[in-house]
């Protein structure tokens, strides 16, 4: 079984491939968080898209609580080093890491950083989660869909830094999931969003595929 927690923004906790994956932990410092850094009982793999403060703040301090290695384009997981981190995998956009039967593989985003931003597919040969990190909607996605076809997708749908609602919807339709599930949305009030707008245009762009809309702590399986 695959559980997908979303903890809030863009913040997820997945169980896949016997490993508990963390992706963008932002949690202490969100109000919205469903836990905070201290009350994550257990983690092995920490994947961080970039290295904006609300992905990456939190992913040091748990990796070296728990001893997990953290995965992120080289720069990012070189600055994790930096700050003492034992573990980490450093790749770039297209390559893959293969963890004890996990893949994980870095894909394209358009966003705004220090380092080259991304999106994230997990897989354990079974099952595919597309995170698409903080992205624009871009043709590509299409191409995403294609090679890694995964069950579900985790789209941005807050605007002003990433997709809006609309975008996210004709993502959705590129991607072809099963499953979409929105986040990054609600946080701060400049992507305030009404999720139930993306479901209404899912619905016209997307009509075969499940709208999963989660509050912080509530948990999809697969």
């Amino acid at each position: 079984m695959v559980t997908i927690k979303w903890l809030g923004h863009a913040a997820f906790e997945v169980n896949i491939a016997d490993k508990i994956v963390l992706i963008d932990p932002f949690l202490k410092d969100n109000p919205q968080a469903a836990v905070k850094p201290d009350e994550i009982q257990k983690v092995d793999i920490i994947v961080v898209t970039h290295n904006h403060f609300d992905h990456f703040s939190d992913a040091v301090d748990i990796a070296k609580r728990h001893g997990a290695s953290i995965v992120a384009v080289y720069e990012t997981a070189s600055a994790a080093a930096e700050r003492g981190v034992e573990k980490t995998v450093g790749l770039n956009v297209g390559g893959t890491a293969k963890i004890d039967g996990l893949s994980i593989t870095l894909t394209p985003a358009f966003h705004s950083c220090t380092s080259n931003p991304s999106g994230v597919v997990l897989s354990d040969g079974k099952v595919s989660i597309y995170h698409a990190g903080d992205t624009s909607l871009f043709g590509d996605m299409k191409l995403i869909g294609q090679l890694y076809k995964p069950r579900v997708a985790l789209l941005p749908i807050g605007g002003f830094y990433t997709m809006g609602p609309l975008e996210a919807a004709v993502a959705t339709a590129l991607i072809k999931p099963k499953v979409v599930i929105p986040h990054h949305y609600g946080t701060f009030d400049i992507i305030k969003q009404d999720p139930n707008e993306f479901v209404k245009f899912v619905r016209r762009k997307a009509k075969n595929v499940k709208v999963v809309v989660l509050k912080p702590g509530e948990s999809y399986e697969l």
